[in-house]
């Protein structure tokens, strides 16, 4: 029960505090409209890389998501600079529990049902 509490809000808490944090920094070292640019395209590029792939495939979805993102950038004409990285690809992990939200809430019941792992 108290896991199980510690999983959701406390876990939930903790990702939300992390992502706002970073979104924080990245406004003040970024300037506000590149960063919600940067923003957007990193969500758009790990939605899409989601439904190209499908559920799993881990590192190949990385390298999909990474190269649909500096292609959404450059048609943006924004240019990531040797020094952001980095710094973008840690933004590109702290969206992956806003992506697995979206993903998951679209599935069917059924689907999502069964995915889910049972104990006894």
């Amino acid at each position: 029960m108290i896991e199980g509490f510690i999983t959701k809000y406390l876990l939930d808490f903790a990702i939300v505090f992390i992502v706002g944090m970073m979104s924080k920094l990245m406004i003040s070292k970024f300037g506000e409209d590149r960063a919600s640019k940067i923003k957007d395209a990193i969500l758009a590029a790990m939605l899409w890389a989601e439904e190209e792939l499908g559920i799993g495939n881990g590192e190949e979805k990385w390298k999909i998501a990474w190269v649909k993102l500096i292609e959404i950038l450059r048609k943006q004409k924004v240019e990531l600079k040797e020094g952001e990285i980095s710094y973008v690809k840690d933004l590109m992990k702290a969206t992956v529990p806003e992506v697995n939200e979206i993903i998951y809430k679209a599935m069917p019941d059924v689907v999502r049902n069964g995915r889910t792992l049972r104990y006894k």
